[in-house]
């Protein structure tokens, strides 16, 4: 317990925001590329081979990939129960959405290949763009919105009210950081599929994977020029108390407060890193495969996905989930966590997990380590779809 006693409940709450930004990552990394590989499969695939070639590249760790998500979810339901609370009622119907696109993908890859019929397989191939395009494109929208804020209230006993409704997520902004979600997983996608992949199906990918990388810098430029100009931040107006009890009502907040998002970097500069980070990697994505950097292009990509995604955390902190309609009852790092033993016993308990999950990971992907050749999945003898 000497341990407990030394990590402080702010200490804590601030570890657990670290780690869902790491959880996030990992989703977004792990299974951003089997996303970005189905989104292309009907574009960069010219032949059923090329096309069985390009999910034969995720097939065997797009399962192990999902992990990351289960251990986000599980992260936020246990570690942050308002926003769990919030998200997943507010969001819903976009939060089903994403679910049946991720149901619709192992369908598809098991029963594609089942029939030789050109039809039948056509038709799973748009299954499985179908299955990557939407939780690419919902997750970015729900970013967006965030960055907004979301229309929610808290009564004075804790009770959640969602005021909003599923087509209103769809507002210009947010599609616009959905687009960039998009952008920036076939990149990194387009990557994959030039480290595992070889002759024209690489090519293609290489192609693409360049025209995604300048798209993803443009997009996440021009979005961060809109949240400059035109998207009105969030701030705390009264005493910021980092160690008192999770009831974000405690506090008072300023909303509509311009340039609100861009005090962090002002204030701590080394918090730039993470979007320098997310422009750096899609610059160093497109160079590497236009030179054929196998794998240095994925740990570009890979690092240009990580700048994005934490350039959101950087910018809000210390929010977590800002209300649009009772500024008072939005989420913060330090209001909106669970109780300070919840925090430590879940912090052990990563600091066994987390390694072991890396361990093997790291293990299955050396062990599959090398290109797909079509010649096994041609011979009708292989366990390939």
């Amino acid at each position: 317990m000497i341990l407990h006693t030394l990590l402080d409940y702010e200490v804590l709450r601030f570890i657990w925001w670290i780690l869902l930004g790491v959880l996030l990552v990992g989703f977004a990394v792990t299974d951003g590329f089997d996303l970005g590989t189905v989104i292309m499969l009907p574009f960069v695939g010219k032949t059923d081979l090329e096309r069985r070639v390009v999910i034969n590249s995720v097939g065997p760790v797009w399962e192990g990939n999902q992990v990351w998500l289960i251990l986000g979810g599980g992260a936020i339901f246990a570690a942050w129960p308002q926003l769990y609370a919030v998200s997943f009622s507010g969001f819903y119907l976009a939060m089903a959405a994403i679910l049946l696109a991720l149901i619709l993908r192992p369908v598809a890859f098991k029963y594609r290949s089942k029939r030789e019929n050109v039809q039948w397989r056509a038709v799973w191939d748009w299954a499985l763009f179908i299955g990557g395009f939407v939780p690419a494109l919902v997750f970015g929208v729900a970013m967006g919105n965030v960055l907004q804020g979301v229309p929610f209230r808290l009564a004075p006993d804790m009770q959640i009210f969602y005021e909003g409704g599923f087509f209103g997520l769809l507002n210009p902004f947010a599609l616009l950081t959905g687009l960039v979600s998009v952008a920036m997983l076939v990149m990194h996608g387009a990557s994959w599929l030039a480290l595992k992949t070889d002759g024209a199906l690489a090519s293609r990918s290489r192609l693409t994977g360049m025209v995604a990388a300048i798209v993803t810098i443009v997009l996440y430029a021009l979005a961060g020029l809109l949240l400059w100009r035109f998207i009105d931040g969030y701030r705390i107006t009264s005493t910021i108390v980092t160690d008192g009890p999770s009831n974000p009502l405690y506090k008072t907040v300023q909303a509509h407060a311009g340039g609100a998002w861009f005090a962090n970097y002002a204030a701590h500069p080394w918090t730039l890193a993470a979007p320098l980070a997310g422009f750096a990697g899609a610059l160093l994505a497109f160079l590497g495969l236009k030179r054929r950097w196998e794998g240095w292009t994925m740990i570009f990509s890979s690092l240009s996905i990580a700048g994005i995604v934490l350039s959101v955390g950087a910018s809000m902190f210390p929010f977590i989930l800002p209300s649009s309609i009772q500024p008072q009852a939005s989420l913060t790092v330090w209001d909106a966590s669970s109780s300070h033993l919840t925090l430590f016993i879940m912090l052990v308990c990563t600091c066994v997990f987390l390694p072991l999950i890396l361990a093997y990971t790291s293990w299955v992907y050396n062990v599959l380590w090398g290109k797909v050749n079509p010649a096994e999945i041609s011979d009708g003898k292989s366990h390939a779809y």
